[in-house]
């Protein structure tokens, strides 16, 4: 953990941001130009039917980092979030796997 703003601890995040539909060719080459993304922090990965952006970023609260990420679409018109996922990876990354969240392993 870090501080960035005085005594307000910051973390990193995961989580994945699907795309309500697979984004085309021109929107990827719109993407590659926009410096919202440049960072790294948000990935784009692609599949048959669907797109889906993998993302790490650091803030003080997971919905904080959700916000953060949701507001640099803002700059990305006609592309819109359908849902936000934690995975199993996610939990764990985060510090949120318990047994109560994500049963241990058999």
């Amino acid at each position: 953990m870090s501080s960035r703003n005085g005594t307000e601890a910051v973390r990193s995040w995961h989580f994945i941001l699907h795309v309500q539909d697979p984004l085309t060719a021109e929107q990827v080459d719109v993407l590659a130009g926009l410096d919202q993304f440049a960072d790294g922090d948000l990935g784009l990965e692609q599949g048959p039917g669907c797109s889906l952006f993998t993302c790490y970023l650091d803030a003080p609260t997971l919905t904080g980092a959700i916000a953060d990420a949701l507001a640099r679409f803002e700059y990305f018109p006609g592309v819109l979030i359908r849902s936000v996922e934690l995975s199993e990876y996610s939990l764990a990354y985060n510090g949120m796997a318990t047994p109560a969240v994500v049963p241990a392993p058999g």
